[in-house]
Parts: structure tokens; sequence; C-alpha cells
């Protein structure tokens, strides 16, 4: 290809992505293909002459495109953002075509030099202290990745603390110390932290601890349960020498208690370091801001652009409060790297700050999206899209009757589980059951076992203690002779609950399913329109027919076993009912998450928190509005209800 044929193309490019930006809400959000549907339409060895770029660009639409999940549809909510724009792009395009490889100032002095006033331009704009600008002991540096800079962070602080605790050794004495050390270390992170620490955690052979977090919390990380971790790592003689805090978790936004983690750490020689890869560009906004007041107290800090601020993958911004700390760990200059500038102290190589040797010139998008846009529209965008997000909770929160908020909406994110539909009838029969295993002193067994004439173990998930005055199941199961109690483990009024207080699988509860009249005819339910005796579990034929037909079957049949909270070895109503409660809304919210994706309109991601199964919405997507927003909530309601009956 030659100038005047790349012209033609470039030309050509630019036409097919601005049409492709300008109409890519029309598009389903998701690929529908099946796993190796490319290696069907492409050939088995490449061409053998070279192909008109006409050619190859029709291939785009007609093979690519069918394959591709479009990130920046307004249809788009999952995950956390993936934003480009025009001005990053050329940036790209510019980064192409000077094609160096910068892994040091001589390679290429403009690449590392715009590097590090990009870097201070960003942390003045966030906020950041003193200590991270270039000016100071510390610096920014770019990287590819969160885990590139968490492991390279990781390593840093690693180096540092066998440094410090093995200071006042020298020689075979000092690595012996080292080694026996690195077997005591360990990394922590909080449950919601993102799966890099772990995974650097496991890089580098450390042990990797996690600090606890709870929902009467939000999911932040305390200094309570960051102390008791501590407490805990010290009896078990291991020694935290690592901490990821976030600002803004993946799975819910959380920001970890930035105040009580530094106090908890005052005695500690432990490196802290920021995770705020998507939240982090609200920084840009000073109503954030009082949120970097103990970075200072802290170690390390990254954000990523090409999660919030209109730039591409890939754009994570990372500060250190002393460079050194980075040079020292992960410097090594063979002769070939040697040159004057470098020897003489005066310039910095980025290659010491990082894994990779070779580097692309990253820093050339952010400065054209900076100037391009300026800082007060990326603070009108970051401040619209968590406008969007409030709007869309308050939407949410009109219908409790269909959705729960589970945690404080938050940076544009709103979490929320499906309220399950339960018909006031299955609460007395949970209730019943509850009553008559507490007053057996219902306990966890598995497998049969028979201590003596006063206890009695059966096969099941529970066993049944006694008096024989007392007792309510004989030895196999079955109701004693004044009939009270248990039929196989099974309630005998309707046969839906099974003996471990979750529902039989072969019987559904819909609402309109179960009536309260009937129900207690000598186990058959006589007056819901159910002819067949049902304490065996047994569903009738045309029950049967309507599960294989229903949008909701899985939900129709819900879960024979779970575990299932109780105190002090007893079984209440009110926990028999949480737990069942738990599990149904899991069960709704999976299904309403699997239709509505399913489908193709939206996209959604979920996760598990809290022992829930939830649904996130990400409304920071860059062409969202509030009619995709509202839309978005109309699909939820619709398929909400339409799982639920």
């Amino acid at each position: 290809m030659d100038s005047a044929q790349f012209k033609r193309a470039i030309d050509a490019v630019s036409d097919q992505l601005i049409d492709y930006n300008d109409n890519i809400h029309k598009r389903r959000v998701m690929s529908d293909v099946q796993p190796g549907y490319l290696k069907k339409l492409l050939p088995d060895l490449p061409p053998q002459e070279g192909e008109e770029w006409e050619c190859i660009q029709k291939d785009i639409e007609a093979k690519i495109m069918p394959g591709m999940t479009h990130w920046n549809s307004p249809n788009f909510m999952a995950y956390f953002p993936a934003p480009t724009s025009y001005p990053s792009m050329l940036g790209e395009l510019y980064s192409s075509a000077l094609a160096v490889s910068a892994f040091n100032w001589e390679c290429a002095p403009a690449v590392t030099e715009l590097e590090i006033i990009v870097m201070d331009w960003l942390a003045k704009m966030f906020s950041l202290p003193s200590s991270y600008l270039s000016t100071s002991s510390g610096g920014g540096v770019m990287q590819g990745t969160t885990s590139e800079a968490v492991l390279s962070f990781m390593v840093s602080a690693r180096e540092r603390y066998l440094t410090q605790t093995t200071a006042h050794l020298s020689g075979n004495k000092k690595e012996e110390a080292r080694v026996q050390r690195k077997s005591r270390m360990v990394a922590l992170g909080s449950e919601c932290s993102h799966s890099c620490t772990e995974k650097a955690a496991m890089i580098l052979g450390i042990k990797y601890r996690s600090v606890p977090v709870s929902v009467e919390d939000g999911f932040s990380m305390t200094g309570a349960a960051l102390a008791a971790v501590l407490r805990q790592c010290q009896e078990e003689n291991l020694e935290p020498f690592y901490l990821t805090a976030t600002l803004g978790t993946t799975a819910t936004c959380a920001v970890d208690r930035f105040d009580e983690v530094a106090h908890a750490l005052k005695d500690h020689q432990i490196w802290v370091h920021v995770d705020a890869a998507y939240a982090g560009a609200a920084l840009v906004c000073e109503e954030y801001q009082h949120l970097t007041q103990h970075f200072g107290e802290f170690d390390s800090f990254s954000m990523s652009m090409s999660k919030w601020l209109l730039t591409n993958i890939d754009a994570v911004c990372c500060f250190i409060k002393n460079r050194h700390h980075l040079v020292d760990a992960l410097s090594i200059t063979p002769a070939y790297l040697r040159n004057d500038a470098s020897d003489s102290g005066e310039v910095v190589d980025f290659r010491h700050w990082g894994i990779p040797l070779s580097r692309r010139f990253r820093a050339l998008k952010v400065w054209f999206v900076i100037r391009t846009h300026g800082v007060r529209y990326l603070q009108s965008y970051v401040r619209n899209h968590i406008r969007l997000g409030e709007v869309f909770a308050s939407l949410i929160a009109s219908r409790p009757d269909l959705f729960k908020i589970v945690v404080k909406p938050a940076y544009a994110l709103t979490v929320i589980s499906i309220v399950p539909r339960i018909p006031s009838i299955l609460r007395k029969l949970l209730a019943v059951k509850a009553k008559e295993a507490n007053m057996g002193k219902v306990k966890r067994d598995c497998g049969l076992q028979k201590n003596s004439d006063e206890t009695e173990k059966h096969n099941g998930d529970f066993s049944v203690e006694h008096r024989n005055s007392g007792k309510v199941m004989s030895a196999n199961g079955e109701p004693n002779a004044n009939g009270n109690g248990l039929s196989n483990g099974k309630l005998t009024t309707n046969g839906a609950i099974s003996g471990n207080g979750m529902p039989n699988p072969k019987k559904s509860f819909i609402v309109g399913d179960l009536k309260p009249e009937g129900v207690y005819t000598n186990g058959n339910a006589a007056s819901n329109g159910l002819s067949k005796d049902i304490t065996n579990g047994d569903a009738p034929v045309d029950e049967v027919s309507r599960l294989k037909h229903d949008p909701a079957a899985s939900l129709l049949t819900p879960l024979a076993s779970t575990d299932i909270p109780h105190r002090n070895g007893l079984w209440t109503s009110d926990d028999t009912i949480n737990a069942w409660l738990t599990e149904y809304a899991n069960l709704a919210t999976k299904e309403v998450y699997d239709l509505i994706n399913w489908r193709g309109e939206i996209l959604l991601t979920s996760t598990s928190v809290g022992g829930l199964f939830v649904i996130r919405i990400n409304g920071a997507n860059p062409k969202t509005e509030e009619k995709y927003m509202r839309r978005a909530f109309e699909i939820l309601v619709s398929t909400a209800e339409e799982v639920l009956g």
C-alpha cells in the first residue's frame, strides 16, 4: 500500500467509523454468534498474493462485526464502560504512525516528557497529594492495565519490606532471612477488591488474605475488619506487607474507609495501594476530591482513563509517592541499554517503572482528550452520568414490589435484586415447618444413626431428639401414632416443603398456584384445581405441561436443598423464611438477568454480594441518554413481571 492508496483507505475507514459511531444504537448490543463462527468464514491458509483494501474492508462488516459486542452502544450497561472519542482515536493513529519503542528517554524524548507532563496534569486535576507529582519524590507513569500496575506495585512493596526487615543482616544470612520471610509474607485486599490483587500475589508466589466486608457497611472495608485480619495474621505468624484499598469496587462501587484504613495501619510497615480504576475519574469533580484526603498516608494510586474519561484502552494512570521504590525493585540495565543521558541521572527511563521494556506512546491520546475537551467538559460529562444513574435509581425505587436496591447507588452504578412474590400461604407453611422443627429440636445431620431410645437419627438433612411422650417422628420418618409431625420429611399439607425447609423439586410455587382452601385435607390440594394427592411431591400432568412452556420455568422448580441458616442449632420461622426468600430472590433475579441478555436489546452484568445474586446497571457510557436509562427500566419491569407471574 503506497501513500495514495493509504489516503484512499483512510478516507474510506473514517467514513465507515463515523457511520458506525453515529448508528451504533441500531445494532444488537451483544454478539450472538456461536464459538468458532469465524473459523468457518475465513480460509485455512493465508493468501499467497496481496488483496485490495476494498476487499479487506468489506470483511469488517461481513465477518468481524457479527462477532462484536458494542461497548460504546447506549444500550451497553454492563461491566464498566470502555469509552473512546475522536481525539483518542487520533492519538492512536499518530502513535501508530510514529511507531516508537520508547523504553528510555533517548529513544524518543517527547514520549517520556509528554507522559511526565500529562501525568502531573492529571494529579492536579484529581487533587492528589503533591508527593505524587514529578517535582517531588514521586510521580506518575502510564501502564497497560490495572493488573500490570498492581503487580508492579506489589513487587515494589515486597522488595521494600524485605529490605527494611533484613537491613541489619548481610551476606548469606541476609539471603536466608529473605527466603524465610517470603514464606510468611501475605498480601491483603478486601472481599470486594478486584481479582488482580489476588492474581498478583499468585504470580509472585505469595499468600493472599481477604478482609471481610458486610452489607451493613455498604461493602466497604473498615478499619475494624482490617485490624481483625491483621491480628489473625499475627496469630498465624504471617507478615502482611501489601494492601489494596479501593475507590469504587467492581461489584458495587463501594469506597473503602480510607481514614480507618490509615489508622489501622499506623503501626505497620504495609504498602497501601488505592485502586480507583473506574470511579477515580470522578475525582475530576471537586465534590469528590475529599476522598483523596488520606492518600498522602498511602504509597500508590491508579485510575483508568479508559474506563470513564473518553480515552480508549489502554490508558491506566499510576502514581507513586516514592518513585525510588519502583526503580529499586524493577531496574536492570544490560550493557546494550546504557547511554549517556540515562547514566547522567538527569532523565527518567520509564522502563524502570513497570514490567515491559518496550512502551507505547500512550500519553498522546490522553493529551489530545484533555486539550480537546477541557477540564470543565470532563467534569460535566462525569456529573451527567452520575445524574442519569440517580434518575435510574429513582425509577427502580418507585417499584419496591419488583426491585430491591442492594446498596446505595454510586458513580452511575445501580445494583439490584428482584423481589419475589411469595404467596401468604407459603409463608404460613414455612412457619408451620419451623414450629414443628423446633418442637423436636431439629438439628442438621446426614445419614442414619440410632443412638438410644431417647435419640434417633434419620435419613435426610436433620435429626430429631425426642422423649417418648413427645416424639413427632418415628425412626423411618413416618408420622407417629397420633398422626402429627412430618411424613417422609415433607409437610403433609401440600407436599411442597421437603425436610430441609426448601421447596420440593417436583413442586412449584407461583402466584395463584397455592390457595388456603383445601390444602389441609389429608394432604390433598382439593380446592386449588389440583386433583392429585401431592404428599409424594408429584406435580399434576397439567402443571408439568405448563412448566415446559413457561418462560420462568427455572423459577417454578426451585432448589431442592440449600444451606439454611439457623440459630443455636435450631431453626426459627424467620431464619427459614428468610433463607427461602433469599434463594427464591436469587432464582428470580437470575431468570430476569438471563432473559434480558438473551433477548439482546440491552446488555447487563451480574455478580454476587452478601449471598445475593444481583444485577448491575451502569449508566456511564459515552452515548448514554436519559431515554436509554428509562427504556432499560421498562425492560426490567416487563421482564420481572413476566418472570414473577
